[in-house]
């Protein structure tokens, strides 16, 4: 397999003086697809389409006029960001052989910026899952051990870097859905702020939590891509009208501020924790200290409440999302069914795999009347109380460190009969959706299985600038 540790800056750079072309990138990527093929990583490879591109930007280069900021830079999408004439199913057979009519938002920055897009990868169904197991398309394989799990839901994402298919993938994060899979994968993945980067063209999942984030193997190339897909949208109501500053250049130059960060003895010591990621995170935090950070550990009382409340609020609003996969509309309709009760019974009873049906089922029995006070109410008011708490923290604290899973990736069907132990796995990632804040997974190092493992950093809303620049410095100075 052919490894490439190139940023984009330093692609470009050689592109420019004819050291190289984005066609031979693009072939060495779609070499590495085909060597990788066992891992289940692609649902659909865009071969041709990424040659053709590859073709006209090479040309486009040799009169090095008009190149978008992102051009050689090759990218995969999670298999619920919408392109225009290709195909998105959510890993569902309730959407097989759809294909989309118009592009994300997200979708048309990067392309408009000279990306080339090479094919759409494996998740778990719907994004509801922490192990990318629950798919059509079956499991995608951990590169680092085909034994284990990448992660999920957007695993196919984060093997796609790990497997250096592409430069960087875009994935979504509901509840840790990069971040936790780029931990498994051993690479970079970004959660920007709820709203930094437009949602129209992703497939929704947790309208309230959803956000398109980033996986890569360098802090460079997410805040290329962060820069060029953040800002406000108008076809996204939610999306932010906050200036979009330069990722780019906060980079830049050396790092000698001192911050100061909070982490929670509650979280470091809990009794899932993984006893070698519990002392690799405590020998960062002393590593942090020697530099002459201020780190800390903080009360946080809500931790063990974040999961029940977090999955009680998504449920509930995929039980509503979901509902228009009807089998009328679009996507997959029974052959067998006779009229319209059995059309809708039939379609979604075939199209949605057991943890969507689970998880819809959850969803409406919470928003059911005789319930709705005791169970959806009631976890809205803990999920204020958490964004209250967090944002507490960040008046005294530049930061917030934490493991990013409890444990590294585990075996393929490990956990897939006891569903609750495979939502824990989500028990560090969901604090920072629940409260709309940016979240980074940076790699650590390697466990004592030799699997990879990463540390978490998460900062107050639309602080992404300062949460890059000082990964950026710890994955320098001090991991």
């Amino acid at each position: 397999m052919l490894k490439n540790t190139q940023t984009l800056r330093g692609l470009q750079a050689d592109l420019l003086v004819g050291k190289t072309t984005v066609l031979a990138s693009v072939e060495n990527y779609l070499k590495n697809i085909e060597a990788t093929a066992s891992l289940n990583i692609y649902i659909e490879v865009y071969a041709d389409e990424a040659r053709q591109r590859a073709a006209e930007l090479d040309e486009k280069i040799k009169s090095q006029v008009d190149l978008g900021k992102l051009f050689g830079m090759v990218v995969s999408i999670k298999d619920v960001i919408c392109q225009a004439g290709k195909g998105v199913t959510a890993a569902s057979k309730i959407l097989k052989g759809f294909e989309s009519l118009y592009s994300a938002t997200a979708v048309e920055r990067i392309l408009a910026e000279d990306a080339i897009i090479i094919g759409r990868t494996n998740c778990d169904q719907f994004a509801m899952g922490s192990t990318n197991e629950n798919s059509i398309y079956g499991p995608t394989l951990n590169a680092a051990d085909p034994s284990k799990v990448p992660g999920g839901s957007s695993g196919g994402a984060a093997v796609a870097v790990q497997a250096d298919t592409c430069l960087a993938a875009l994935g979504s994060d509901t509840g840790g859905s990069v971040r936790q899979p780029a931990a498994f994968c051993g690479v970079v993945g970004m959660k920007p702020t709820y709203g930094r980067i437009s949602r129209y063209g992703l497939l929704a999942y947790a309208s309230s939590f959803d956000q398109i984030g980033v996986l890569s193997r360098s802090i460079d190339d997410v805040a290329c891509l962060l820069e060029v897909m953040a800002g406000e949208d108008e076809m996204d109501s939610t999306s932010s009208r906050q200036e979009v500053p330069d990722y780019e250049a906060v980079l830049k130059g050396d790092f000698t501020e001192k911050k100061k960060i909070a982490y929670f003895d509650t979280a470091v010591n809990h009794t899932s924790i993984d006893a070698d990621i519990r002392q690799q995170t405590l020998d960062l935090i002393e590593r942090l200290k020697a530099d002459g950070h201020t780190v800390k550990a903080v009360d946080f009382p809500y931790l063990d409440y974040i999961i029940p409340a977090y999955y009680v609020l998504t449920t509930a609003e995929a039980s509503s999302n979901l509902s228009r996969y009807d089998g009328i509309r679009y996507g997959y309709r029974h052959p067998d069914a006779r009229n319209l009760q059995e059309t809708y019974e039939m379609s979604r009873t075939e199209g949605f795999s057991k943890e969507v049906k689970r998880r819809i089922m959850l969803g409406t029995f919470v928003l059911s009347a005789g319930y709705y006070d005791a169970y959806y109410s009631k976890a809205q008011k803990v999920r204020r109380l958490i964004q209250d708490k967090t944002l507490e923290i960040f008046a005294d604290y530049d930061f917030i460190l934490m493991p990013t899973s409890p444990t590294p990736a585990f075996d393929l069907g490990e956990k897939t009969s006891d569903p609750v132990a495979m939502y824990l796995a989500d028990i560090y990632t969901v604090q920072a959706n629940m409260a709309g804040i940016p979240a980074i997974n940076l790699p650590l190092g390697t466990h004592e299985s030799n699997l990879p493992i990463g540390i978490q950093l998460m900062a107050a809303h639309f602080r992404e600038a300062d949460l890059l620049s000082f990964s950026n410095y710890v994955l320098r100075e001090i991991i």
